[in-house]
């Protein structure tokens, strides 16, 4: 069954399709990263974010959440794929599919961890500074700016 790629507003999202989201990403970044932190941070029902997530005959692989997507300067966060759906371009689709839903001509930010630098950098986003720890993972602030026309 071929990959499917959904994304929601806040308002649009079902409880248990938040809920499902939520669990993915605390799977990833709390439990299976040892990093307790609160990743519950206020922003997941706010108007300006979509989420975006891939599924395959049911199976939660991946998702992403793109914060003010429709503003100057959109956010894309919380990129957590379920472990065995890693290494099968998972990810890859689902920041393609992210970057597509802001708006044209827009710089696009990501706080990334410092090991995924490169895989981010095949998207066209760039370090914009220095490595900085965030809740004991080192992370990297990264932009992709649209080409000039």
């Amino acid at each position: 069954m071929p990959l499917t790629v959904e994304t929601r507003t806040p308002a649009d999202l079902t409880p248990t399709e938040l809920y499902a989201l939520l669990r993915l990403r605390v799977d990833v970044f709390v439990v299976e990263q040892a990093c307790p932190y609160p990743e519950l941070d206020g922003r997941d029902l706010v108007p300006g974010t979509r989420h975006v997530w891939a599924h395959e005959d049911g199976e939660l692989l991946g998702t992403v959440r793109v914060l003010d997507v429709d503003g100057d300067r959109p956010v894309v966060g919380r990129v957590a794929t379920a472990p065995a759906a890693r290494g099968r371009g998972v990810a890859g689709a689902l920041i393609e599919h992210a970057l597509g839903l802001c708006r044209a001509g827009t710089p696009v930010e990501l706080h990334g961890q410092a090991h995924l630098e490169q895989w981010y950098e095949r998207f066209g986003f760039v370090r914009t500074g220095d490595t900085y720890d965030e809740d004991g993972i080192p992370h990297v602030p990264m932009v992709r700016t649209p080409p000039a026309r």
